[in-house]
């Protein structure tokens, strides 16, 4: 087994990108494929001839300057977009609801948009058929304040 293995270091880059690969694609964070790319180098180095010592040289330099340099890079292009947009919940602080079921501190339901959230009352008792404005969400409860028109 070892006899073959010292003739074939290929099979072990090779088994050593694949299972990066499988790492990068269950924690997605950019960090295992850069490792990967360090053992596709060293089977590159194998194939071109290079010494056993020299292929790790190979896979840690190149796996370094990969996770110094490439992969900040690619989480901020992965990262792009608007600074103001917003997403999930985010979107619905500031926005006007209609209060469906009166709405006190101790709960009550409102319509944001099309969909009907439990929420709580900053301030009083407001009845139903009234306008809010969402200040937060807490969990799955919206908090709403009173008397501001839609």
């Amino acid at each position: 087994m070892f006899e073959w293995l010292g003739d074939n270091w290929w099979a072990l880059w090779l088994t050593v990108f694949l299972a990066f690969a499988v790492i990068e694609m269950l924690t997605l964070d950019l960090f295992f494929i850069m490792l990967g790319g360090g053992a596709l180098a060293a089977l590159v180095s194998h194939l071109a001839g290079a010494d056993f010592w020299l292929q790790i040289v190979i896979f840690c330099v190149v796996s370094l300057l990969m996770i110094v340099f490439v992969r900040p890079v690619a989480m901020k292009h992965l990262r792009k977009g608007p600074a103001d947009q917003l997403s999930n919940v985010d979107r619905l602080i500031g926005q006007s609801a209609v209060v469906m079921e009166s709405v006190s501190a101790a709960g009550g339901l409102v319509k944001i948009g099309g969909d009907v959230w439990s929420a709580r009352s900053t301030g009083g008792t407001i009845a139903a058929g009234e306008s809010v404005r969402v200040t937060r969400i807490d969990g799955a409860t919206a908090v709403v304040s009173p008397g501001i028109e839609a």
